[in-house]
């Protein structure tokens, strides 16, 4: 167990917790919760004009329902202005970054005559070694002072040493004109400040890694170990979009996968133990590591998801599963279920999840126990229920009246009672549905009639001969 380390997931309030933002939230949860680390959560709220509450709620409403929990408040990279801007003026007080008073026209000339010319557009500013003393009354930026020669080596767990020429790297801005902290200083002052010892983000920050460790050095700071993941693909092999489909970890939830299941598959999607697909929270905190984070993209493929939610549904708790059905409804728009209905299909749930891959899955499964009489026969039952099938029915209730209401029983007197009339069961099955359900589409006869009870059984039984 190594308690020091802390990881962090550090979206932006944007949007919705995208389904990228989700895996890299859950590598971070495992990456800590496996060793008895701290997992922290901050949002980086600094583009103001972006940022939404909304959007923040939306993130934290998505790791909520993937069980990311967190260590300690959510910080809020906004509220921390004052401390980013603290540490660029020590920054300027240790000589590793500058005063700039280049303007924006002057920057622009710059960069005009350089494309003229051929050469790099990245600005090395003249103030850079000025004489303080010659430094007009005017606005300025504070720039950090980029290494003008050599090479920076970002050593990264997952794509290995990756080298970046200095020549490539600009004296970036630290703090804007207006006193304002950028974003790549933020970044820096929080993961510091926070303790975090391993970033584990998307490899689409690769490059500011290089740019973030002028910072680092600059303060004298250690530099935490950098993991940089794939990103993730469509079927297609492109970075994931809309076209792909949904991508809200909230719009999953709508869509009724169940929780335990989207952290399986994301934990699989750039990640692998040996040949294992199928997975416990317990076992992936256990066997997480950097070391089976593959360097290749992953493709989101909705048919193993679909996969791996129905063998999650079918061997979980069933207070849990009828929890998490109603937390669905509530995430679809749906109308809640009376408690009489949630009684119902907790009772029902060792008959319905076997074959579920989806809650709505479930729920139609369980339609048997959710829905009331009189019951709403679909087309397909009703041809189970003519003349002949009525007669039947009528027949055969009062012979369920006073029988023992257990499996065996129910079986004797079913079975008996098609081979008295010279018929399979599979033949007295349609009409049974059809009364008992109104689907030609149902779990079992016998558990249908075992969590119905002898009753409801016998009052549908009754309506339908009818």
């Amino acid at each position: 167990m190594c308690s020091d380390i802390v990881t962090r997931f550090a979206p932006s309030p944007t949007g919705f917790l995208h389904i990228g933002g989700a895996r890299t939230a859950l590598f971070n949860w495992l990456y800590a919760r496996g060793r008895g680390g701290k997992f922290l959560l901050r949002i980086e709220d600094t583009d103001r004009a972006r940022s939404t509450p909304e959007a923040t709620a939306a993130i934290l409403q998505g790791m909520a329902w993937l069980g990311l929990d967190h260590d300690g408040e959510v910080v809020s990279q906004h509220e921390m202005a004052p401390r980013h801007a603290e540490v660029a003026h020590e920054l300027l007080a240790k000589g590793a970054a500058f005063k700039c008073f280049a303007t924006q026209e002057e920057i622009e000339a710059f960069r005009e005559a350089a494309r003229a010319e051929g050469r790099s557009t990245l600005y090395r500013s003249p103030w850079r070694d000025a004489d303080p003393t010659s430094h007009p009354d005017a606005p300025f930026v504070i720039r950090i002072k980029a290494p003008d020669s050599g090479q920076t080596v970002i050593h990264d767990t997952v794509q290995g040493d990756v080298t970046i020429d200095n020549a490539q790297l600009d004296d970036m801005i630290l703090l804007r004109s207006d006193g304002s902290p950028v974003y790549m200083l933020a970044v820096v002052v929080d993961d510091h400040d926070m303790g975090v010892t391993h970033v584990i983000r998307g490899d689409d920050h690769l490059n500011n890694a290089a740019r973030q460790m002028m910072i680092y050095h600059g303060m004298g700071w250690d530099v935490p170990v950098w993991s940089h993941i794939p990103l993730i693909h469509g079927s297609d092999g492109k970075k994931l979009s809309k076209r792909h489909g949904a991508l809200g970890a909230q719009e999953y939830q709508a869509m009724g996968y169940p929780a335990a299941g989207m952290r399986n598959y994301l934990a699989r999607l750039g990640w692998s133990h040996g040949d294992d697909e199928f997975f416990t929270d317990e076992q992936a905190k256990e066997w997480f590591d950097i070391d089976g984070i593959r360097k290749s993209p992953a493709q989101f493929d909705l048919k193993k998801l679909e996969n791996i939610c129905g063998q999650h549904i079918a061997v979980a708790d069933d207070a849990a599963l009828r929890h998490e059905t109603e937390s669905y409804l509530a995430a679809a728009g749906q109308p809640a279920l009376t408690s009489q209905q949630s009684e119902g299909f907790e009772r029902a749930m060792y008959c319905l999840k076997e074959r579920a891959k989806t809650l709505p899955e479930l729920i139609e499964k369980g339609h048997f126990i959710l829905t009331s009489r009189p019951l709403e026969v679909d087309d397909k039952a009703a041809k189970h229920l003519d003349t002949v099938s009525r007669g039947i029915l009528t027949e055969l209730t009062p012979q369920l009246q006073d029988v023992s209401w257990d499996r065996e029983t129910l079986e004797e007197v079913l079975n008996g009672f098609a081979a008295a009339h010279d018929t399979k069961f599979g033949k007295l099955a349609g009409p049974l549905r059809a009364a008992l359900a109104g689907r030609a589409v149902t779990p079992s006869v016998f558990d249908m009639m075992l969590v119905l009870g002898r009753e409801e059984t016998m009052a549908r039984l009754t309506d339908a001969a009818s």
